[in-house]
């Protein structure tokens, strides 16, 4: 007779770390002043700095963190820099 295998319990999940909300400005360059809130009633992402009043805002899709909406303002930063550097 042989013994009955015993049923391990599967491995704890893995947990996963919260994304910031709180970012540094990129034009007046001060640190954790960038706010990002999302409403996904009208699907507007706001990006706004508290110190230097400037704002950015997309839309945005079940999927978006506020990271996401933080990046399109960087991506929209260095395009226009491009195009102005382009232009000169």
């Amino acid at each position: 007779m042989g013994k009955r295998k015993s049923s391990a319990k599967p491995p704890p999940k893995k947990r996963m770390d919260k994304l910031d909300t709180v970012f540094c400005c990129p034009f007046c360059n001060h640190g954790s002043s960038v706010e990002c809130r999302i409403d996904m009633k009208n699907l507007i992402g706001e990006a706004s700095c508290r110190i230097c009043q400037e704002s950015f805002s997309t839309t945005v899709n079940a999927l978006t963190e506020p990271i996401d909406v933080y990046s399109e303002w960087i991506d929209e930063c260095e395009r226009v820099n491009n195009l102005e550097d382009e232009a000169a």
